[in-house]
């Protein structure tokens, strides 16, 4: 097969590189193909940040800064965008840009090792928020650099310097010149044509031909699962199709009753459009992995890979969301939970691709919750996720809609519960009936998060939690209260 050419935007100038294999990573590519050591590696899976750097795209005639793990993203995949590595953020005379020195004049760093990690971090909220002239909260600093881990400075001097580097004189990059070059990379389109190793089509019409010529290849988007394949399994794939450049898929469309999401929008974006409907989903939102995984991975990739400890599909489940599976036959929908069919198997047909996912906007009576229970604050995977949407009136349940996640082979839908709450008055005894059948309804496993008695115990104690904080009490609600700055990994109680 043919490799498509990959350009990028790299210290001003295009880089045009051949021969790239579709599987190798963005890491790869930087410290073994271009001898760019800046950039570190440290756990290879996008958990502790040490690889981050940021990536730049235009969109409304503005740059998006985004950061990102380059050890999990296929360097494929930033065909056409612009690229900073920690050794790019000071001046071509060797001025230390804002960031840089806000972490020396911080004693931000130690050891140095995950230091290029968090400089790039801090890049994405000085591009983003200082030139905005947007302040930079301790709140705002700890969520950029949840996807940052460190072992000897603390967090306390890093995110000192977070707030710090926007008392610095501003350092604003040439944005005019920025878009120009990156308008001429859009014009060189990469690889359309089907027979190429990486496919990377730039609409729908062309993803959906490239689907039924090569149904067998490896559908990738922000690869936050795909590259622990590659890295921790050593999977490769002769053939991958990228779907992040299909216009189609990358929109959020606000409806009369429902919100629709493109299945490549990022994760960060996709949430972004969820909580602005739903504002209370912002602390269950922060906790979904670190933010440079939000910024890479999507919606549509979330819930394709089926994972039964996918974060998004129980809230999905909850809000009775839906997706429409397409394909050059033409499309079907289907609720959520029906998409699974197995341990990440689903009815997806070999041409078919998720395209869309369909979100009942919120109803005037809508109570909504979602837990997260997990043995690290942020960047951890849920042993339990519980979601649970109900319609109150006159204090009566009118409907009933539950998303679990982490006690079955998939995402599931809690029916027996649904069906033991609709049409009983919202009581300390309806609760207790609910919760009897919510512990019964699951047969969970035991593994290296939690135990099946664990799990079974505490989507009861959930559910009761639910049911105190609709009553009033607040206090139920471990997101509520604010994290020690030096305690940025802390355990859900």
């Amino acid at each position: 097969m043919t490799t498509p050419m990959l350009k990028f935007l790299w210290r001003g100038d295009i880089v045009a590189l051949p021969h790239i294999a579709p599987t190798r990573t963005l890491l790869q590519l930087l410290r073994e193909d271009l001898g760019h050591h800046a950039t570190k590696e440290g756990c290879n899976e996008g958990d502790c940040g040490a690889c981050t750097v940021v990536l730049g795209e235009a969109q409304g005639g503005h740059i998006k800064y985004s950061a990102v793990n380059s050890c999990i993203r296929l360097a494929h995949s930033i065909h056409g965008m612009a690229l900073w590595t920690a050794a790019d953020l000071s001046s071509p005379d060797g001025t230390p840009h804002p960031v840089q020195q806000a972490l020396h004049q911080c004693h931000a760093s130690q050891c140095g090792f995950c230091t290029p990690g968090f400089a790039m971090s801090l890049f994405g909220v000085y591009q983003n928020h200082v030139l905005k002239d947007e302040p930079v909260t301790r709140t705002l600093a700890q969520e950029a650099l949840s996807g940052n881990l460190c072992r000897c400075t603390g967090y306390r001097p890093i995110l000192d310097a977070a707030q710090q580097m926007a008392a610095l004189p501003r350092v604003y990059p040439d944005e005019t010149s920025l878009l120009q070059q990156l308008e001429l990379l859009a014009h060189t389109r990469q690889g359309t044509d089907a027979n190429f190793s990486y496919i990377s089509p730039n609409n729908l019409k062309e993803l959906l031909a490239a689907r039924a010529a090569q149904p067998a290849a490896q559908i990738v988007a922000g690869c936050t699962d795909v590259g622990l394949w590659v890295n921790k399994l050593h999977m490769d794939f002769a053939q991958v199709l990228d779907v992040t450049r299909v216009a189609e898929l990358k929109s959020v469309e606000t409806q009369d009753t429902h919100t629709v999401i493109g299945a490549a929008v990022s994760l960060s974006d996709a949430f972004a459009a969820l909580q602005a409907d739903r504002p209370q989903l912002q602390a269950f939102f922060s906790r979904f992995a670190g933010l440079p995984v939000r910024n890479s991975g999507t919606l549509g990739g979330n819930i394709a890979n089926g994972s039964p400890i996918g974060d998004s599909m129980p809230l999905l489940i909850a809000l009775r969301a839906s997706v429409v599976l397409m394909s050059v036959r033409g499309a079907r929908e289907a609720a959520l939970e029906k998409l699974y069919t197995g341990y990440r198997k689903n009815v997806m047909a070999a041409d078919e691709v998720l395209a869309l996912i369909r979100v009942p906007r919120p109803q005037t009576d809508e109570l909504l919750r979602v837990y997260k229970v997990s043995k690290r604050f942020e960047d951890d995977i849920s042993a339990v996720c519980l979601a649970v949407n109900l319609q109150l009136q006159d204090g009566q349940v009118t409907q009933a809609s539950i998303g679990v996640g982490g006690v079955a082979a998939t995402p599931v839908r809690a029916v027996q519960t649904e069906a033991a709450l609709y049409g009983k008055p919202w009581t300390r005894d309806s609760l207790t009936q609910a919760i009897d059948t919510l512990r019964s309804e699951f047969q969970p496993i035991s593994d290296m998060r939690a135990s099946a008695a664990y799990r079974t115990e505490v989507l009861g104690n959930l559910l009761e939690r639910f049911w105190l904080e609709s009553q009033g009490q607040s206090n139920t609600c471990l997101e509520s209260f604010s994290l020690n700055a030096n305690d940025m990994e802390g355990e859900e109680a």
